[in-house]
């Protein structure tokens, strides 16, 4: 089966037998080597240390100690023939007290001097608490075991054996349970993945496991609340844009019908009617067209360094007469030696349009629009230019303003503040949207601050560009 916590329990399998066998084939050597030399230890401590002990005791030297080693040879007698746990199948070494090998039945030279480790494994032979000389075997793993010593190195190897397969299934049983864990998140994903596949975009994970797979899950949870938020907005745009052109295409219908049924004269007052409907078509149609473009990055700027406040002025100038109509105070101020920016005019200028007329719309009559230019703190403005100063519009109004809670989501489309007087002066609520685009696109950010009662402050900043012009402080008249 080609599934993850199978393929994890197959490998932890083969690390744990591999381990085992390994083990068991080291401990195996080991145990035995070990055994020997202890063996071969017990035999030499039980009679040759004694009987050389007497001899050099008795002679003071160690001349003619071969005929004393001799006798410890196999067939001898003097380490038991078989009796006890072994029979050495060689005689061992005598080296004296300064590690000199006296005699040593494999041939090494006499004079020649045992290593520190061939020191540190022999047995001192001490006469009247001085030492005279040591006793090494050499070949321990000639040792001729006898059957109790056979059968206890036989018992200790099944102990390792059985110890060996125990910790082998406990391995397993910890290695299928560890597969299961670390399969089972990416079990969550794949089924969370599915679903949201079939349109259950409320889908979410668990987000448990380790930091890797828990940072999967939560990228997979965010991704998961994000298409969920994106197909309730494109659901809420597709309601928006049906209920937006429903209601000049029903004006519009509804006038050519009673054109043809000879209710309404044809006439040009009725004619401009349905030409006024069209406009309202074909300014939604363009907002929609701008908004795609730039939410997909494919909105053409024709960036130049320009004075930004000679465009809020166009604008203003624009703005004068209907706010004189509405009894609106609007004026402007701009701080001097302003910077210039890189800019599209013409896109600058909808944005400072879009802002200013919004302004307008809700202000009432007596009321006071503000539109000023200044230098933006430092630090409000990230550094995506080789500039360190924004500029800063400000279209602040006396109007109603806006609920705190309602203050996210001014910028999103089709949003109101007043659905029903929007609708009646052909809003469709999709110019701060846009306005927000515009300015993003340029480089720069957009804000809102809002008092219900005090009125509302829009603001938005652009980076500076490196080479700053001196800017006459602006002043309009005032509209009456």
């Amino acid at each position: 089966m080609n599934r993850l916590w199978v393929r994890l329990s197959l490998a932890f399998t083969l690390v744990t037998v591999s381990g085992f066998i390994l083990a068991a084939l080291l401990a195996n050597r080991q145990v035995e080597t070990s055994f020997r030399q202890f063996v071969a230890r017990s035999q030499m401590e039980s009679g040759l240390v004694e009987a050389l002990a007497l001899w050099y005791d008795q002679n003071g030297d160690w001349i003619g100690v071969e005929s004393l080693l001799t006798q410890a040879r196999p067939g001898s007698g003097m380490m038991g023939q078989g009796r006890g746990m072994g029979r050495m199948m060689a005689s061992p070494l005598l080296t004296d007290a300064e590690g000199l090998i006296v005699y040593d039945p494999g041939g090494r030279p006499q004079g020649e001097r045992l290593s520190a480790g061939e020191l540190a494994a022999a047995i001192p032979i001490a006469v009247d608490g001085g030492r005279v000389g040591y006793l090494y075997q050499t070949t321990p793993s000639r040792l001729m075991l006898s059957t109790a010593a056979q059968g206890f190195l036989q018992q200790v190897n099944r102990s390792l054996v059985l110890a060996g397969l125990l910790a082998t299934l406990v391995g397993l049983a910890m290695g299928l349970f560890i597969a299961r864990q670390l399969a089972a998140p990416l079990n969550h994903l794949a089924l969370g993945a599915r679903r949201i596949s079939q349109g259950d975009l409320s889908q979410r994970v668990p987000e448990q496991g380790t930091d890797e797979v828990v940072a999967v899950a939560h990228a997979f949870n965010d991704m998961a609340g994000e298409l969920e938020q994106a197909e309730t907005l494109r659901r809420n745009l597709v309601a928006d844009v049906a209920h937006e052109l429903r209601t000049p295409l029903t004006v519009i219908q509804g006038n050519l019908q009673a054109i043809l049924d000879g209710i309404y004269p044809l006439e040009r007052e009725e004619i401009a009617t349905i030409h006024a409907e069209t406009v309202v078509l074909s300014r939604l149609v363009t907002d929609l067209r701008d908004l795609a473009q730039a939410e997909a990055g494919q909105l053409r700027l024709n960036m130049q360094e320009l004075e930004v406040m000679a465009l809020v002025a166009g604008v203003v100038g624009l703005c004068e007469e209907p706010a004189r109509t509405k009894g609106i105070d609007l004026q402007m101020e701009a701080a001097a030696g302003l910077p210039t920016v890189h800019a599209d005019p013409d896109r600058l200028r909808q944005v400072i349009y879009n802002l200013v007329s919004n302004a307008l719309r809700y202000t009432p009559a007596g009321g006071r629009v503000r539109v000023a230019g200044d230098l933006a703190p430092l630090g409000s403005q990230p550094p995506r230019t080789e500039s360190t100063q924004c500029v800063r519009i400000t279209v602040a109004d006396t109007g109603p303003g806006i609920p705190a809670e309602q203050l996210p989501h001014v910028f999103d489309r089709f949003w109101r503040a007043d659905p029903a007087r929007s609708r009646e002066q052909h809003g469709a609520g999709l110019g701060l949207t846009i306005a927000r685009q515009l300015v993003e696109a340029q480089g720069g950010q957009i804000g809102v601050d809002s008092t219900v009662g005090a009125g509302s402050r829009f603001w938005f900043t652009l980076p500076a560009a490196r080479v700053t012009l001196p800017v006459a402080t602006i002043a309009l008249p005032v509209a009456r």
